[in-house]
């Protein structure tokens, strides 16, 4: 995680997304992330069912900068990705029912089939361009917003 935080990109970037969050909070083709004074957004597809999941960046040759691709789980459980087929380096971050980030790992390399670990209570699963959690400072603790957050559990709800 950067701990400088005096970047003038840095700034920018994060002035630009909180801009962009606050006025599209919680569109089913959005992800917000906040974390301090972090705000990201990320505009999303969304991976609900087990073919969408299993398919996920296969053989896409670019991902935009602030895309990616939400995997939804229908209840919290233990997942594992690999990048078969993907051609894309990734940073994999993992979220339970709250939306709380609980795992990030960065830099998964296109192609490798070494399995990617999750953890147990996983409900959300954010795939976003390599680096761009350490550029932003995303790391565990990291909280989601998006419809698909049971408000009711949700450390961030739509309704914010």
């Amino acid at each position: 995680m950067r701990t400088d935080g005096t970047s003038f990109a840095r700034a920018l970037t994060l002035w630009l997304l909180s801009s962009a969050a606050a006025s599209a909070a919680c569109a089913p083709d959005v992800v917000d992330l906040r974390q301090g004074d972090l705000r990201a957004q990320f505009r999303v597809e969304i991976m609900d069912d087990d073919a969408e999941r299993a398919q996920g960046l296969m053989f896409r040759e670019n991902l935009p900068r602030f895309s990616g691709m939400l995997f939804v789980y229908d209840r919290p459980q233990s997942v594992s990705f690999w990048m078969k087929n993907t051609l894309i380096p990734l940073d994999l971050l993992f979220f339970d029912a709250a939306g709380a980030l609980s795992r990030v790992h960065e830099n998964a390399v296109p192609g490798d089939l070494t399995p990617i670990p999750g953890g147990d209570d996983v409900r959300f699963v954010l795939e976003i361009n390599a680096g761009l959690a350490d550029e932003l400072g995303i790391a565990p603790g990291a909280e989601l917003r998006h419809p698909t957050v049971d408000p009711a559990a949700a450390l961030w709800p739509c309704e914010d």
